[in-house]
């Protein structure tokens, strides 16, 4: 699977920490950090920071920001993400080390060239927590993240004003504009057989251009002989949610599934608990029967034990023996259940305690980007009004000059 994400600049160095390995503490509680060393560098950002590399090529002209707002999205960062098990089938690290090398190829072509890429980094310090507790052994999740500037070629041409006709509507300079929206246009979406997807009204559904970046991902890698790997969807809108509340996702259909599991065992117990209360009862008369049996051949003294039915008897002692074996080994599975369940909602609780955190210390920041608008509004609104009153000043002092002077 392959993603596209948009970031302004104040907000690129979160990404940064987290590409780059900067923090000494992470949320999420898979990022082992003495496994870092073995993350892949395929390009180093140049400069200390993402956002002085995209000063210093600004600078330079090998990008130009030319018509855009300060608030414009000038990062984009490729996130390619393969199943887990698929590199464990081929080999593990060694294998994930090849197929985003070739990744990385695709990157450079989606970027415009590899000079546009501020960083391109392998993780392999993130553990997969379901891989390794079914694999017993720390088994950890290979991903791509790609960091580039978004630019198109834009031709700047002579305006009607220039004083040479012979120029006028002709290409001037030819730049590298940095912009989101036209390096990611909208697009008409197509169906499997090719055909446009219409709306109610009539008219084709829009999508990102970057919501195709499944197929050509796919059909890049299976050209380069990668071709066993999961496919990921076309046009897909699917939520991509933060690892951590991933995480409490996943430990909380654990807990579920764990549960169900111990309602069904203790179901099964239950039946064999009367089963065996059935005919435990019986396995003492049972062992007197046998004994008188060989002894007498009779059951009592008025009923004689036919040998089909002492046979019978036999059969079904041994039988209680095999349900009570069943029974501590359904017993066992039950106990080994409770435990993981417990053990899960330990996991569960303590990721919810993280996530509480994180966004008790992000309510600041949020609270403050809701009311921003409001305060922007407000201040602009404050300006109006002292406007209109210094007009309103210069007006009445204009009234009252006009009246001196008549007199």
């Amino acid at each position: 699977m392959v993603r596209n994400e948009r970031y302004r600049k104040n907000a690129i160095s979160v990404r940064e920490r987290h590409n780059e390995r900067k923090n000494e503490v992470y949320s999420n509680p898979d990022v082992l950090l003495e496994y870092s060393h073995n993350n892949v560098t395929f390009k180093a950002c140049e400069a200390a920071t993402y956002a002085q590399q995209f000063d210093w090529m600004v600078e330079e002209g090998i990008v130009s920001t030319r018509g855009l707002k300060p608030d414009a999205y000038v990062f984009d960062e490729l996130v390619f993400d393969v199943n887990t098990d698929y590199f464990e089938s081929h080999g593990g690290y060694e294998y994930a080390k090849q197929f985003y090398a070739e990744v990385y190829e695709l990157a450079k072509e989606i970027a415009g060239g590899e000079q546009y890429i501020i960083s391109a980094v392998m993780h392999a310090d993130e553990r997969n927590r379901e891989a390794s507790d079914r694999l017993g052994r720390d088994v950890f999740h290979y991903h791509l993240h790609v960091v580039y500037l978004p630019v198109v070629e834009k031709q700047i041409r002579w305006s009607k004003r220039c004083k040479d006709p012979a120029l006028r509507g002709t290409v001037r300079e030819t730049i590298m504009q940095v912009s989101h929206s036209k390096k990611w246009p909208m697009v008409p979406m197509t169906d499997e057989q090719g055909q446009p997807v219409l709306k109610k009204n009539g008219k084709p559904r829009l999508v990102s251009s970057y919501s195709l970046l499944q197929t050509q991902f796919f059909e890049h890698m299976r050209q380069a002989g990668f071709t066993d790997f999961e496919r990921g969807v076309q046009g897909s809108d699917a939520e991509h949610l933060e690892v951590l509340e991933y995480k409490v996702q996943k430990d909380r259909q654990t807990v579920a599934e764990l549960s169900d599991q111990k309602k069904q065992l203790q179901g099964q117990r239950k039946e064999l608990i009367s089963q065996v209360k059935n005919i435990s009862g019986s396995i003492r008369d049972v062992a007197d029967i046998e004994q008188r049996a060989k002894t007498k051949g009779v059951l009592e003294k008025r009923v004689e034990l036919p040998v089909q039915d002492f046979q019978t008897l036999c059969e079904m002692a041994k039988a209680s023996g095999k349900l009570q074996a069943e029974n501590r080994s359904l017993r066992m599975q039950l106990q080994q259940s409770m435990v993981r369940e417990q053990e899960s909602r330990q996991r569960l609780r303590r990721c919810e305690e993280q996530l509480d955190a994180v966004l008790t210390e992000t309510r600041p920041y949020r609270e403050a980007m809701r009311v921003a608008p409001e305060q922007v509004q407000a201040f602009v609104l404050g300006i109006c009004r002292c406007q209109q009153e210094e007009k309103r000043l210069n007006r009445q002092q204009r009234r009252q000059r006009a009246r001196g002077q008549d007199r």
